[in-house]
Protein backbone atom coordinates (compact mmCIF):
# COMPACT_ATOMS: atom_id res chain seq x y z
CA UNK A 1 0.00 0.00 0.00
CA UNK A 2 1.19 3.65 -1.08
CA UNK A 3 2.21 6.15 1.64
CA UNK A 4 0.35 9.35 1.12
CA UNK A 5 2.74 12.28 2.24
CA UNK A 6 1.61 15.66 2.98
CA UNK A 7 3.62 18.44 1.70
CA UNK A 8 3.64 22.10 1.86
CA UNK A 9 5.52 24.77 -1.05
CA UNK A 10 6.96 26.93 1.74
CA UNK A 11 8.70 25.00 4.70
CA UNK A 12 8.93 21.53 3.48
CA UNK A 13 10.32 18.96 5.54
CA UNK A 14 13.02 17.50 4.05
CA UNK A 15 12.93 14.48 5.72
CA UNK A 16 9.90 13.72 3.73
CA UNK A 17 11.60 15.01 0.71
CA UNK A 18 14.88 12.48 1.77
CA UNK A 19 12.46 9.42 1.83
CA UNK A 20 10.71 10.29 -1.29
CA UNK A 21 14.22 10.48 -3.08
CA UNK A 22 14.91 7.20 -1.41
CA UNK A 23 12.03 5.77 -3.14
CA UNK A 24 12.63 6.71 -6.46
CA UNK A 25 16.59 5.17 -6.26
CA UNK A 26 14.51 2.09 -4.88
CA UNK A 27 12.76 2.61 -8.43
CA UNK A 28 9.62 3.46 -6.68
CA UNK A 29 6.54 5.14 -8.37
CA UNK A 30 5.39 8.01 -6.62
CA UNK A 31 2.18 10.41 -7.93
CA UNK A 32 3.13 14.48 -7.26
CA UNK A 33 1.33 17.96 -7.72
CA UNK A 34 2.92 19.73 -10.05
CA UNK A 35 1.46 23.92 -11.27
CA UNK A 36 -1.13 21.72 -13.64
CA UNK A 37 -2.47 18.60 -13.02
CA UNK A 38 -1.35 15.80 -10.49
CA UNK A 39 1.43 13.69 -12.35
CA UNK A 40 2.65 9.94 -11.71
CA UNK A 41 6.31 9.32 -12.20
CA UNK A 42 9.72 8.03 -11.31
CA UNK A 43 13.47 8.46 -11.73
CA UNK A 44 13.84 8.65 -16.03
CA UNK A 45 17.36 5.69 -15.50
CA UNK A 46 14.94 3.36 -13.51
CA UNK A 47 13.99 1.29 -16.75
CA UNK A 48 12.15 -0.84 -14.41
CA UNK A 49 10.18 1.36 -12.89
CA UNK A 50 9.39 3.00 -16.74
CA UNK A 51 7.95 0.28 -17.53
CA UNK A 52 5.67 0.14 -14.58
CA UNK A 53 4.20 2.91 -15.21
CA UNK A 54 3.59 1.98 -18.72
CA UNK A 55 1.95 -1.44 -17.04
CA UNK A 56 -0.05 0.95 -14.88
CA UNK A 57 -0.98 3.20 -17.77
CA UNK A 58 -2.05 0.20 -19.80
CA UNK A 59 0.80 1.43 -22.74
CA UNK A 60 3.72 -0.32 -24.59
CA UNK A 61 7.01 1.39 -23.33
CA UNK A 62 7.96 1.70 -27.32
CA UNK A 63 4.79 3.73 -27.60
CA UNK A 64 5.22 5.84 -24.46
CA UNK A 65 4.87 9.65 -24.94
CA UNK A 66 6.34 10.51 -21.65
CA UNK A 67 7.46 14.11 -20.75
CA UNK A 68 10.13 14.70 -18.02
CA UNK A 69 10.51 17.40 -15.16
CA UNK A 70 13.83 19.12 -15.21
CA UNK A 71 14.68 21.36 -12.11
CA UNK A 72 16.04 24.65 -14.39
CA UNK A 73 17.03 25.55 -17.80
CA UNK A 74 21.19 23.91 -17.63
CA UNK A 75 18.79 20.46 -16.25
CA UNK A 76 17.11 20.09 -19.39
CA UNK A 77 20.29 20.98 -21.92
CA UNK A 78 21.95 17.92 -20.69
CA UNK A 79 19.31 16.02 -22.36
CA UNK A 80 18.07 18.25 -24.90
CA UNK A 81 19.27 20.41 -28.13
CA UNK A 82 18.00 24.14 -27.46
CA UNK A 83 18.60 26.55 -29.51
CA UNK A 84 19.34 30.72 -28.81
CA UNK A 85 15.43 31.51 -29.71
CA UNK A 86 14.09 28.35 -27.40
CA UNK A 87 16.45 28.75 -24.72
CA UNK A 88 15.54 32.92 -24.81
CA UNK A 89 11.84 31.72 -24.42
CA UNK A 90 11.97 29.01 -21.98
CA UNK A 91 13.78 31.79 -19.90
CA UNK A 92 11.13 33.62 -20.19
CA UNK A 93 8.74 31.17 -19.47
CA UNK A 94 9.65 28.89 -16.82
CA UNK A 95 9.27 27.83 -14.26
CA UNK A 96 5.49 27.46 -16.09
CA UNK A 97 2.73 25.32 -16.76
CA UNK A 98 4.29 24.50 -20.56
CA UNK A 99 5.81 21.31 -22.05
CA UNK A 100 8.65 22.35 -24.75
CA UNK A 101 9.27 19.68 -27.57
CA UNK A 102 12.94 19.79 -28.32
CA UNK A 103 15.39 17.06 -30.05
CA UNK A 104 16.71 15.07 -27.58
CA UNK A 105 20.30 13.92 -27.01
CA UNK A 106 21.87 10.84 -26.45
CA UNK A 107 21.31 11.45 -23.06
CA UNK A 108 17.71 10.17 -22.73
CA UNK A 109 17.13 6.74 -21.74
CA UNK A 110 16.54 4.30 -24.62
CA UNK A 111 13.25 3.09 -22.94
CA UNK A 112 11.90 6.70 -23.68
CA UNK A 113 13.76 7.28 -26.81
CA UNK A 114 12.35 4.08 -28.27
CA UNK A 115 11.21 5.41 -31.94
CA UNK A 116 11.19 9.50 -31.50
CA UNK A 117 13.67 11.92 -31.94
CA UNK A 118 12.13 14.47 -29.69
CA UNK A 119 11.60 14.45 -26.06
CA UNK A 120 8.95 16.69 -23.79
CA UNK A 121 10.50 19.01 -20.91
CA UNK A 122 8.55 20.72 -18.30
CA UNK A 123 10.07 22.65 -15.57
CA UNK A 124 6.72 23.54 -13.34
CA UNK A 125 6.17 26.36 -10.89
CA UNK A 126 6.13 24.30 -8.17
CA UNK A 127 8.65 24.25 -5.51
CA UNK A 128 7.50 20.66 -4.06
CA UNK A 129 8.02 18.81 -7.27
CA UNK A 130 11.34 21.09 -8.45
CA UNK A 131 12.95 20.10 -5.10
CA UNK A 132 11.95 16.41 -5.59
CA UNK A 133 14.28 16.42 -8.87
CA UNK A 134 17.09 19.00 -7.59
CA UNK A 135 17.44 16.40 -4.80
CA UNK A 136 17.18 13.11 -6.84
CA UNK A 137 19.73 14.79 -9.54
CA UNK A 138 17.65 12.86 -12.22
CA UNK A 139 14.64 14.19 -14.09
CA UNK A 140 11.40 12.54 -13.26
CA UNK A 141 8.78 11.28 -15.79
CA UNK A 142 5.59 12.90 -15.90
CA UNK A 143 2.64 11.74 -16.94
CA UNK A 144 -1.13 13.17 -15.79
CA UNK A 145 -3.43 11.27 -13.67
CA UNK A 146 -6.76 11.16 -15.50
CA UNK A 147 -9.95 10.66 -14.14
CA UNK A 148 -12.83 8.37 -15.89
CA UNK A 149 -15.29 11.42 -14.96
CA UNK A 150 -17.39 12.28 -18.19
CA UNK A 151 -16.85 15.72 -17.28
CA UNK A 152 -13.85 16.37 -15.46
CA UNK A 153 -10.65 14.99 -17.43
CA UNK A 154 -7.79 15.23 -14.60
CA UNK A 155 -8.05 13.85 -10.62
CA UNK A 156 -7.38 17.30 -8.79
CA UNK A 157 -8.30 15.68 -5.31
CA UNK A 158 -5.25 14.10 -3.71
CA UNK A 159 -7.26 11.87 -1.27
CA UNK A 160 -9.06 10.96 -4.06
CA UNK A 161 -6.19 9.96 -5.92
CA UNK A 162 -4.45 8.29 -3.31
CA UNK A 163 -7.95 5.99 -2.74
CA UNK A 164 -7.40 4.89 -6.72
CA UNK A 165 -3.60 4.69 -6.67
CA UNK A 166 -2.80 3.36 -3.37
CA UNK A 167 -2.24 -0.62 -4.24
CA UNK A 168 -0.32 0.51 -7.51
CA UNK A 169 2.32 3.24 -6.44
CA UNK A 170 4.70 4.12 -3.91
CA UNK A 171 3.97 7.21 -2.74
CA UNK A 172 0.56 9.68 -3.51
CA UNK A 173 2.33 13.45 -2.66
CA UNK A 174 -0.55 15.46 -1.28
CA UNK A 175 0.13 18.78 -2.18
CA UNK A 176 -3.21 20.40 -2.34
CA UNK A 177 -6.11 20.41 -5.00
CA UNK A 178 -4.20 20.16 -8.17
CA UNK A 179 -5.42 22.09 -11.47
CA UNK A 180 -8.07 20.83 -13.91
CA UNK A 181 -6.15 22.04 -16.88
CA UNK A 182 -2.92 20.53 -18.11
CA UNK A 183 0.37 22.39 -19.44
CA UNK A 184 0.39 24.27 -23.10
CA UNK A 185 2.59 21.95 -25.29
CA UNK A 186 5.27 23.78 -27.31
CA UNK A 187 6.63 22.65 -30.33
CA UNK A 188 10.39 23.95 -30.28
CA UNK A 189 12.14 21.75 -32.16
CA UNK A 190 12.47 24.77 -34.73
CA UNK A 191 12.31 28.62 -34.22
CA UNK A 192 8.85 28.36 -35.25
CA UNK A 193 7.02 27.90 -32.17
CA UNK A 194 4.05 26.05 -31.80
CA UNK A 195 1.26 25.06 -29.91
CA UNK A 196 0.04 21.60 -30.41
CA UNK A 197 -2.09 21.57 -27.06
CA UNK A 198 -3.21 24.79 -25.68
CA UNK A 199 -3.67 24.50 -21.78
CA UNK A 200 -3.15 26.21 -18.68
CA UNK A 201 0.15 28.44 -20.29
CA UNK A 202 -0.03 31.39 -22.28
CA UNK A 203 2.80 31.41 -25.10
CA UNK A 204 1.61 34.88 -26.74
CA UNK A 205 2.67 36.46 -23.23
CA UNK A 206 6.73 35.40 -23.85
CA UNK A 207 6.77 35.91 -27.90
Amino acid sequence: MAEFIKLYEKGTDMRKIDQIISCLKDGGVIIYPTDTVYGMGCDIHNTRAVERICQIKGIKPNKNNFSFICYDLSHISDYAKVSNAAFKLMKKALPGPFTFVLDGNNKVPKVLAQGKKTVGVRVPDNEITRLIVKELGNPIITTSIRDEDDIVEYSTDPELIFEKFQNVVDIVIDGGFGNNIPSTIVDATSDDFEVIRQGLGELEEFL
